[in-house]
């Protein structure tokens, strides 16, 4: 389900936790953020199991590259849909 529905639970991410191109994201809050897209969607699942499903689905996102992996604790976000800056502007 989180890889069929991708875009909609990035952006879920944003809204729930502070998401932006080039920042870091933790796999504690990713593993949260996806325990609640599941529990919304009514695809109640536990800690453990949501734990799993993270791992698996972060996985994926580092593939894509939109996940670039700091060290086991969390990731540097490569997502530009998600700047805050435009590119070209001076500031």
């Amino acid at each position: 389900m989180l890889r069929d529905q991708q875009d909609i639970f990035l952006k879920y991410l944003k809204v729930k936790f502070p998401l932006f191109h080039n920042s870091n994201f933790f796999f504690r809050d990713f593993h949260y953020g996806v325990k609640y897209f599941l529990d919304d969607k009514l695809l109640p699942t536990n800690y453990q199991e949501a734990e799993e499903c993270a791992k698996d689905f972060s996985k994926t996102l580092e593939e894509q590259g939109i996940f670039v992996k700091v060290n086991d604790l969390g990731w540097r976000v490569n997502y530009t849909d998600f700047a805050t800056v435009t590119p070209g502007d001076p500031f």
